[in-house]
């Protein structure tokens, strides 16, 4: 949550992922009215990338105007969703000073696309059956487990005092390596 409020400091709060960010992530909001607005959002971010997903390859861009008139939804939303894809765009937008009329890309990289939907745990997007047509079952289990292998944290065994130094030397560990540990 911290790097998220550092983020938002250097977003100018007039810009539009600053009116985004300001009302998406309202600390001060209602806890049912923020339920709804994130619901709704996800309604229509499913709806963008069952569109996108049908035709993996077609470059979509344009303004951010015209591609929320395009999938039917505000330009505020567009902008949340210009936000979340951008990490998986082949080449990113400069969604910090986007307006709306900022043309961006909608081209984005299928493995990191599908990756970045598993690690935000978003299994309505993931699990979307247009998946089904880029990559198949195996492909995507292993995607899906590259993914969260890689933000598991494997701990080294832990290495005694008494026990033999790990450099090799021959002496133990408190005499050797661990004297200044």
């Amino acid at each position: 949550m911290a790097d998220l409020e550092n983020t938002q400091e250097k977003v100018d709060k007039h810009s539009l992922l600053g009116k985004w960010r300001a009302v998406a992530y309202d600390m001060n909001a209602d806890k049912g009215r923020l339920k709804l607005f994130w619901d709704s959002y996800f309604e229509k971010e499913k709806a963008i990338y069952e569109q996108l997903l049908t035709d993996p390859d077609e470059k979509v861009s344009g303004t951010v105007a015209s591609l929320a008139e395009k999938y039917g939804i505000d330009v505020m939303t567009m902008t949340g969703f210009l936000d979340g894809i951008n990490d998986s765009l082949v080449e990113p937008n400069p969604v910090e000073t986007m307006t709306e009329e900022t043309e961006v890309s909608l081209a984005f990289d299928k493995e990191k696309l599908y990756k970045n939907m598993v690690a935000a745990d978003a299994e309505w997007l993931y699990g979307l059956p247009q998946w089904e047509a880029i990559y198949d079952e195996e492909t995507r289990k292993e995607l899906y487990l590259e993914q969260k292998k890689s933000r598991t944290v494997v701990k080294g065994k832990k290495i005694g005092r008494n026990d033999p130094c790990p450099c090799g030397s021959g002496k133990k560990y408190k005499h050797c390596c661990g004297r200044n540990a």
